[in-house]
């Protein structure tokens, strides 16, 4: 019997299949990922010859639609999915938005993996949770378990749209990170990556100062690689985070 994990971003969806009782860390069985315009294709094509899984659970922030378009994906396994509903409290963390189910799914299933990373690895510190793609979230938790809020910023892509259509002769290609950039491509992808960066860093200024000590500092999505080498604090950069989370609620 198998658990199926669901993360439907902004841009694609990941799938994981698990064992039964398999912990935040562990091996997927199988795993892909499709683009949102390719999800109806899911049954045919990705999921074609996948056993039925036991339980699904899945984390969505593309919006209800997007959510019926892959149950009908799964409509053949005669198996309802549970759907990530932020709570006052899971798996070892508090939540402490102003409206805790206000909080993007995504964001709180990352911050509980984070959590579950952390203890595995023995760390009672605070944590620092970083995604990077279409958008940019930068979340703190306390050494407590509690989450005490964060950021949200546009992502690589937004940044370079919002430049290109506010204003005349920035429709250059994408350069490369330099400390001093002498060209109109490279001051760009520059720009938005310390952009990014420069609010990671404030943010970990911030925890760090309330906490008394240096948080770990996980990073996690797609565009994570970008942003990675320009970062000064030290950090590790997850791939499967948000399966971590899932996994780590589905054991709570």
């Amino acid at each position: 019997m198998s658990f199926l994990a669901i993360d439907i971003g902004n841009t694609r969806l990941k799938w994981a299949v698990y064992a039964r009782g398999a912990l935040p860390g562990s091996q997927p069985l199988q795993h892909g990922a499709v683009f949102l315009e390719n999800i109806d294709r899911l049954a045919d094509e990705d999921w074609q010859g996948l056993a039925p899984p036991a339980q699904i659970l899945g984390s969505n922030v593309a919006g209800d639609a997007v959510r019926r378009r892959v149950e009908e994906q799964m409509e053949h396994w005669d198996l309802t999915p549970r759907w990530v509903v932020p709570a006052a409290e899971c798996a070892g963390v508090r939540n402490g938005y102003d409206h805790p189910t206000r909080l993007g799914a995504d964001r709180w299933v990352a911050v509980i993996g984070a959590h579950a990373h952390a203890v595995r690895r023995g760390f009672t510190g605070p944590v620092l949770t970083v995604m990077v793609g279409t958008a940019v979230t930068v979340d703190a938790l306390s050494s407590d378990g509690q989450f005490l809020g964060g950021l949200i910023l546009p992502g690589h892509g937004i940044m370079l749209r919002a430049l290109e259509g506010g204003t005349a002769g920035l429709r250059v290609p994408t350069g490369e990170v330099r400390d001093f950039p002498t060209n109109t491509s490279d001051a760009l992808t520059t720009g938005g990556t310390f952009a990014i960066t420069g609010a990671i860093e404030r943010m970990h200024r911030l925890l760090t100062r309330r906490e008394g000590r240096e948080p770990m500092l996980l990073m996690t999505g797609g565009a994570g690689w970008k942003v990675a080498p320009a970062l000064e604090p030290p950090h590790e950069l997850l791939e499967g985070l948000i399966f971590d989370g899932l996994l780590a609620m589905h054991q709570a």
